[in-house]
């Protein structure tokens, strides 16, 4: 007697039992992922790049500082579109400038299959990324409070007292008035 339905029993081949089974997906995406780390090592942008797009990003942080300096959502939306344009450095206020380049230093670090972007300075001195370096991209993340652009003395005078006198006014105002426990207890004699 024959079956009318033989083909579907029939036997996988060695592909479609691989590409099916847990350890054919396991090493699937593992050679997914070396490809994708091999492009990532050999598209890391050089150091010169880097420092093109960090000093980019950083003159349209200064132009772009209208808004709240606490607002992390329009820091982030304006990093997005500071990853993909370029600023226009005569807008850029030149004293703002020599200042952040006065007190702040750039420092790239290599990693295997990046390079991040750190800003030093006196507020940070083991520096705040600024920026992240992946496939070609110089990814933007500076923040207008990550940067030192002048220096005011944390406290004042080291001889100053931190409560000064009372100042006396030289008009009279008037005598202090005669409060006795009645006022606030009530009548004692009621």
């Amino acid at each position: 007697m024959d079956q009318f339905n033989r083909n579907t029993y029939k036997k996988q081949s060695f592909s479609q039992e691989f590409l099916n089974s847990c350890f054919g997906r396991i090493i699937i995406l593992l050679v997914v992922l070396f490809v994708l780390f091999i492009v990532a090592v050999m598209t890391v942008p050089t150091d010169e790049a880097i420092r093109y797009e960090v000093n980019d990003n950083i003159h349209q942080c200064l132009q772009n500082n209208d808004s709240t300096k606490l607002d992390a959502i329009d820091e982030n939306i304006s990093n997005i579109s500071r990853t993909f344009s370029h600023a226009d450095t005569t807008l850029t206020n030149q004293d703002v400038y020599k200042a952040y380049l006065k007190y702040n230093t750039i420092a790239i670090y290599n990693h295997t299959a990046l390079k991040t972007v750190y800003l030093h300075s006196n507020r940070y001195p083991q520096g705040t990324r600024v920026g992240i370096a992946l496939f070609s991209i110089v990814v933007s993340t500076v923040n207008y409070n990550d940067m030192l652009l002048d220096l005011i003395p944390a406290r004042g005078p080291y001889n100053e007292r931190l409560i000064k006198d009372a100042i006396v006014p030289d008009e009279y105002i008037g005598e202090n008035p005669n409060l006795k426990p009645y006022h606030y207890q009530g009548n004692p004699e009621d």
